[in-house]
């Protein structure tokens, strides 16, 4: 495979961002490592919602739950203040990460062995990528750098992957606050954008009643959304977001090459299909939204969400 001259970057990034997304999110509900986190003292019913603020935020936790809160965006801050009171001790948040850890190597090991192995072949590359990265305004990425790397390749390869798929996300995050939408806004916008049932993902995500009802009137306010629903001009803006954050983090593909690039998608594609098939098991099928395919818009591409009064 060679260099083309005329590589469409915005494209081939848009590509590898599913496959980046799921490399990583499987794990958010994967059993091996839910289980982990019971045996760190969750209560069972939200071992898999906190292990997940828990683990990712580890880096972060020292700076207390209001800066996660600003890092994470769209999460529960509800549920993030509940996590720090119930642990109290922010040195106690990297248990989770080692825990997550092992279910991870368990898990690639188990599902995607030959993917295991790939990963551990790339993360020499990968991590060159990462090192060479601008952090300015990107803090869960420069928290998740400054990680001691693992010994074991498998999992090395891993904590690159994850690095990318924060420094996609903060810079994301930096778009959604430039354009003057708070997180309730940005999640009801990106729920309409992948056609799903009105405010599920602002709901599986632990925001309360009143804070999406002030992001639906912010919306309404804007001109993004009315009585129906999310307008045309909202899905736009939604749209918009994610070109432009694919643009923006074309950098990091660029960085790692064309051919380069090409391969991996191909090497995680066929894996990442059956990571997702899990996720659809252990969390359900509208879950993990930034791996699932963007849904066709309605013919007539005006209204999306349901009606206000659903």
């Amino acid at each position: 495979m060679q260099e083309s001259e005329q590589c469409d970057w915005t494209a081939l990034s848009a590509r590898v961002a599913r496959s980046v997304q799921t490399t990583v999110g499987w794990i958010f509900w994967d059993p091996g490592a839910v289980e982990r986190y019971r045996t760190l003292g969750l209560p069972t019913e939200l071992a898999s919602p906190l292990g997940y603020i828990a683990a990712r935020c580890a880096p972060l936790a020292g700076a207390g739950p209001e800066a996660v809160i600003a890092s994470f965006g769209s999460i529960s801050p509800m549920g993030i203040r509940g996590l720090f009171g119930f642990l109290g001790d922010a040195v106690k948040f990297a248990a989770f990460a080692s825990a997550r850890d092992e279910a991870v190597l368990s898990g690639l090991e188990s599902y995607t062995p030959g993917f295991a192995e790939d990963l551990a072949r790339l993360e020499r590359g990968l991590w060159k990528v990462v090192d060479d990265l601008p952090d300015v305004g990107r803090i869960l990425f420069a928290a998740h750098r400054a990680l001691p790397r693992p010994e074991n390749k498998v999992l090395s390869g891993w904590h690159a992957v994850n690095a990318i798929r924060e420094w996609r996300g903060d810079t994301h995050w930096a778009l959604v606050v430039a354009e003057g939408l708070d997180a309730a806004e940005a999640s009801i916008l990106h729920n309409a954008w992948l056609g799903y049932e009105r405010d599920w993902i602002p709901t599986s995500r632990g925001l309360v009643d009143v804070a999406l009802e002030r992001g639906w009137t912010a919306l309404r306010e804007k001109g993004l959304a009315d009585e129906h629903g999310v307008t045309s001009e909202g899905l736009d803006l939604r749209e918009a977001l994610e070109r432009e954050t694919e643009r923006l983090t074309a950098v990091v593909w660029q960085s790692y090459g064309e051919v380069a690039t090409r391969t991996f998608c191909e090497l995680a594609e066929p894996p990442c299909s059956i990571l997702l098939e899990r996720v659809d098991v252990t969390a359900g099928p509208n879950y993990q939204p930034g791996s699932r395919t963007r849904r066709a818009r309605p013919e007539d591409a005006r209204r999306v969400g349901g009606s206000a009064g659903q």
